[in-house]
């Protein structure tokens, strides 16, 4: 199979986080040191998908210099002050092989409208992944991909628990505390957690070219395709986490020190800042 690309969505204001975005889009909110977007690709990364489209909007040009300047963040270097044009960077590092195009899709409009956006720099590619710029998680992207392949439908989205954001407590009749959890997973239920992948003709078939700014994904183009039969869920029933608010950007840093992000150890033992 060619290529699959990875659609990240990187262009909302993420106003529920607005101690961090104030000064950043969402997507270089830092987790350990480092962009959430930049996990995310990783993690993809870690299962061979290496061609990224990032679409733009809100403070869309510090992602851009962030790219532009990776091996100037992420690198040791030598400088000549007599030769400024020379530099020397130490250390190679393994995203070198990451293809990246960022895209400015518009900082108004809405997630549908963005992968309309961007639909040229598919070029021939028979399907195509797409994700969020604010979550992250565990999966399995190689399992994710032969389920998408096998079922054979236009879509397929992965399905996650919400992570409970308070403690639980069971009680008896005495008042008696007979068992504690602290802010367990909901044990039931299932929400779109991001990391979909879709065939090409997704965006033919369901993404209206007409509405402008105004084309939400998950309405009418998600809502079509489920009732046409043509949605499967992958349900990951591992770590998963949204970054919506700040409290999620603490307790995300909070999990990056306990090791939950296997992708990003690797990184921080053999270059750049930690």
């Amino acid at each position: 199979m060619k290529s699959i690309p990875v659609i990240i969505l990187c262009g909302g204001k993420g106003t529920r986080l607005y101690e961090e975005t104030e000064f950043r889009p969402k997507p270089m909110v830092e987790i350990g040191g480092r962009p959430i977007l930049w996990h995310i690709m990783k993690l993809y990364s870690a299962y061979s998908f290496k061609e990224f489209i990032l679409c733009l909007g809100y403070k869309g040009n510090m992602i851009k210099d962030f790219f532009l300047n990776y091996h100037y963040y992420n690198s040791d270097l030598t400088v000549q002050l007599g030769n400024p044009s020379k530099i020397c960077y130490h250390r190679n590092n393994p995203e070198e092989n990451w293809k990246i195009s960022l895209v400015d899709t518009g900082e108004a409009a809405q997630t549908g409208a963005r992968v309309m956006r961007v639909r040229d720099y598919l070029e021939n590619a028979e399907h195509f992944c797409l994700t969020y710029g604010d979550g992250i998680g565990d999966m399995d992207l190689k399992k994710l991909l032969e389920f998408h392949i096998r079922h054979g439908k236009i879509g397929t989205v992965t399905g996650v628990r919400p992570p409970g954001r308070f403690g639980e407590m069971r009680i008896n009749r005495h008042g008696q505390a007979v068992e504690f959890n602290e802010k367990p997973q909901v044990s039931e239920g299932i929400i779109n957690g991001g990391f979909f992948i879709f065939k090409r003709e997704f965006i033919e078939q369901y993404l209206d070219t007409h509405r402008g700014d105004q084309l939400i994904l998950e309405r009418e183009p998600l809502q079509e395709l489920s009732r046409d039969g043509q949605l499967m869920v992958f349900v990951h029933e591992g770590f998963w986490q949204p970054m919506d608010t700040y409290r999620d950007y603490l307790a995300l840093n909070e999990m990056h020190k306990k090791g939950l992000f296997s992708w990003a150890a690797k990184g921080r033992s053999k270059y750049g800042r930690k």
